[in-house]
């Protein structure tokens, strides 16, 4: 099992075009926790990012979120990548050290 950081670049009218999609996104992203896919997942403060940490043998949770979210389909993301997050230390830790 291991770590991938899907990492949004949201759009400068995100906050202001939020709203209309927020329901859906959020029950997007409680189905893939409920599934055990995303662990995490937040804006960052100032919100010109935000971040979701899934779990899984490859990258397919998370690039299937992100093709599946309204806020990609929408434009409120104006880019997003997923890498691979080598987790070392902690509980969850992917490859424990």
């Amino acid at each position: 099992m291991a770590h991938w950081l899907l990492t949004y670049d949201l759009a400068p009218d995100y906050l202001d075009r939020r709203p209309a999609f927020r329901d859906e996104h959020l029950t997007l992203a409680r189905e893939a926790a409920a599934r055990g896919d995303l662990l995490l997942g937040g804006a960052l403060d100032p919100p010109e990012q935000a971040m979701l940490l899934f779990q899984g043998d490859t990258p397919a949770a998370a690039e299937g979120f992100a093709a599946a979210d309204p806020y990609v389909a929408n434009g409120l993301i104006a880019r997003w990548t997923v890498r691979q997050w080598i987790t070392v230390v902690g509980k969850g830790a992917a490859s424990p050290l």
